[in-house]
């Protein structure tokens, strides 16, 4: 019966049909990875991408962890002896946090407050009394409840109050009218601490500022609690007292008697001190979580485009790490990224030395019959870039400033470690250069994402749920690329559908010990890799130059008899048939149509029989950047020149211009038109033209447009 309430909940919020709601939960229950589910079970989905099949994952997980919540709640009253028949429907049947703590707040075990020590000294019958506003004599009603522990009858007014105030707190629809005022006109305002100014300068925007909670966008909602955070600001979140006050005499002042009187003294203090600090709380926390999932949005796209930009393939690269007084380091890669040769050059000051350093690169580059020469864009690498590119290789070989965000991490690594352990770090950190040019995906999966330089406040946002979607987004990239399973890393193979360190490592044993695969069956025969796993991971796992050509497809295994049918019934071999299209153009996948298999994952079929082992990120290409542009003191305001898109965010977008510092394009610099993302119109490694409009030396910033470019 849960379950079934789960998949309407998310059918309603969604807007998918409840049977793929069902379906979909049902094959994620079995432990069917979201790449295989979205790829090889769109009969059963309706075609549901990794987005959507992602998202109905944690609806779901959010369900059954209410569902905990309930349990527990449900324990603690039943534990009081306070539970009722209907107070266990309206649990049984609430489907909102928020919602069910309102209904258990109540019943929550506190720390002793007033109201309890009130309570306590027997001043509940005089607060009931005060509530029902019936009555004008307040004080000859409240001298009967002095005590030694109540010694006038102010005291005993002011306990009685102290209840009321509790009472008004915990009551629902009071709380449920604050929840929609603080929704519609909360101000989120800002106010800088004393003596904090100097030290907080990056901060200044929000030493005294105010605007409408439901206006403030997600960056700014994360730097002003950062600012918090740090101790430099103080940060208030309420809508006006007077409208909140006004909501709840409506609700509990009945008439204007002087016991009316003593109700609206206790609803007051029991805004001002229970209910706006708990609601602001509420309102705090929902505004950061919301905050949270844009900029964790935002990263898992960036992350997505950056995994999946063009790779140069399978050519003989030279990395260049760039640096002055520590030299350049350079290594020599074959076609499968395995080091050949390490070196370091001093072509730039203080050494200076050109010539040999002209000479050992020249040597190297003929030696190892290099094609392409990856530098990274650091400290020095627009200066290495200039001096590269003016060499004489006596052939063409492409030259290109390459990201190197995150190679230093990557290169004092355990998976650097463990792949170069006799090499020092320098080196490491040079070969990931060189291979992220060779394969962008299989080496920054290396890299906590964390540290390639694409998000936006990632370290300010919920690190969990942050972790959570950037894996699935690696393998979401990862499994719509397809691995080749003979030149795999043990640590890329781990992100494929179905497949875990055990088994990469089983796999890397097995690939070496038989001279590599030569048939995706012969994946049965690496220890512990079961027919669960071989069905999971099958179809991402390419062999290049298979006995079987439909091995270097992503058509699944299990679907190879279809093809094999298509190929029979027109007379011919599946390898005629993929390297035919007139062959294929006679083919009626609706004849094709099983019970099991429909026209969706027959039209991806025919859509890879058309493009066998094609990669589907395309070719990369060197982009030219101003030779006379190496740094922030050769720019000028007015400039116009080429740069990449390196990180997009929700205000504007970070362009490389081919100096160590990126500029901003602000959101407003972006068109001509009206745009409510970057992500809209721009693209990570997109090559824009930009004119320079500011530039700020001292703090070094660059301001960009690619409008007026």
């Amino acid at each position: 019966m849960t379950d079934n309430i789960h998949i309407d909940l998310i059918a309603q919020s969604t807007g998918i049909l409840a049977r793929f709601v069902s379906n979909t939960i049902k094959l994620l229950t079995e432990g069917n990875s979201i790449p295989f589910i979205s790829r090889y079970r769109k009969e059963m989905t309706g075609s549901l991408d990794e987005v959507a099949i992602g998202n109905i994952s944690k609806q779901l997980d959010k369900l059954r962890e209410l569902e905990k919540r309930k349990q527990t709640v449900v324990a603690a009253i039943e534990e009081q002896g306070k539970m009722t028949d209907a107070l266990l429907k309206r649990i049984t049947n609430c489907y909102d946090t928020t919602e069910l703590e309102d209904i258990y707040l109540p019943y929550k075990k506190k720390k002793k407050t007033r109201a309890m020590i009130a309570v306590e000294n027997g001043l509940e019958p005089l607060a009931q009394l005060l509530s029902k506003q019936t009555f004008t004599d307040i004080a000859r009603e409240a001298t009967a409840f002095i005590t030694d522990k109540v010694p006038t009858a102010e005291d005993a007014l002011s306990g009685a109050r102290d209840i009321i105030a509790e009472w008004i707190n915990e009551n629902e629809e009071a709380r449920q009218k604050i929840r929609v005022l603080f929704k519609k006109s909360a101000i989120l305002s800002t106010s800088l601490i004393k003596g904090k100014e100097a030290e907080a300068q990056k901060y200044k925007d929000f030493f005294n500022s105010s605007e409408p909670l439901a206006k403030c966008p997600s960056h700014r909602m994360l730097a002003v609690r950062r600012a918090e955070a740090e101790g430099y600001i103080r940060v208030s979140i309420s809508p006006s007292m007077e409208d909140a006050i006004l909501i709840l005499e409506r609700i509990f002042v009945k008439n204007n008697s002087d016991s009316a009187l003593q109700v609206k003294l206790a609803l007051q203090d029991s805004y001002k001190r229970l209910m706006e600090p708990s609601i602001e709380t509420e309102f705090r926390n929902l505004s950061k979580e919301k905050a949270d999932e844009e900029a964790i949005k935002v990263f898992a796209n960036n992350l997505m485009q950056l995994l999946l930009q063009a790779p140069l393939g399978n050519k003989a690269i030279m990395g260049l790490d760039p640096g002055f007084r520590t030299g350049c380091k350079l290594v020599c890669l074959d076609n499968n990224g395995q080091l050949l040769r390490n070196s370091t050059i001093y072509p730039h000051p203080p050494q200076s030395d050109t010539k040999g350093a002209a000479k050992e690169i020249l040597h190297l580059v003929a030696l190892f019959d290099i094609e392409a020469i990856a530098i990274g864009n650091g400290t020095a690498g627009k200066e290495s870039f200039n001096f590269v590119k003016n060499l004489d290789f006596g052939r063409p070989v492409e030259i290109y400033l390459v990201n190197e965000s995150g190679a230093s991490i990557y290169s004092a690594s355990e998976v650097a470690r463990e792949e170069f352990p006799d090499q020092d770090v320098t080196v490491r950190g040079s070969v990931s250069i060189a291979r992220r040019l060779q394969d962008p995906l299989a080496e920054l999966i290396k890299i906590d994402p964390k540290s390639i330089g694409v998000g936006q406040y990632q370290h300010d946002v919920d690190q969990a749920e942050l972790k959570r979607s950037l894996d699935q987004t690696v393998i979401n990239c990862v499994n719509s690329v397809g691995i080749n399973l003979n030149t795999a890393s043990k640590h890329l193979l781990t992100y494929v559908s179905g497949v875990r360190p055990v088994l990469a490592k089983n796999i890397i044993a097995y690939r070496n010990k038989a001279g590599g695969f030569t048939d995706r069956r012969q994946l049965l025969e690496v220890p512990r890799l079961g027919p669960a796993a071989y069905e999971q991971a099958a179809g991402f796992l390419r062999v290049v130059n298979p006995e079987n050509p439909l091995d270097n497809t992503a058509v699944h295994p299990e679907s190879y008899h279809i093809v094999e049918k298509m190929a029979h019934d027109l007379s011919v071999s599946v390898e005629d048939l993929i390297g035919n299209p007139v062959l294929r153009k006679k083919i009626d996948i609706r004849e094709y149509v099983t019970e099991k298999t429909g026209l969706p994952t027959l039209q991806d079929i025919m859509k890879e029989l058309e493009k066998p082992g094609l990669d589907p990120r395309g070719n990369a290409s060197p982009v030219d950047f101003k030779d006379n542009i190496n740094s922030m003191d050769d720019i000028e305001v007015g400039m116009v020149m080429t740069g990449i898109v390196t990180n997009l965010t929700k205000f504007g977008a970070f362009v490389d211009i081919g100096i160590k510092q990126d500029g901003l394009v602000h959101i407003s610099q972006i068109a001509d038109k009206y745009i409510k993302d970057p992500a809209d119109v721009l693209k990570l490694n997109q090559r824009v033209q930009v004119k320079v409009l500011e530039i700020d030396r001292e703090r070094k910033r660059i301001h960009l447009s690619i409008k007026h470019a």
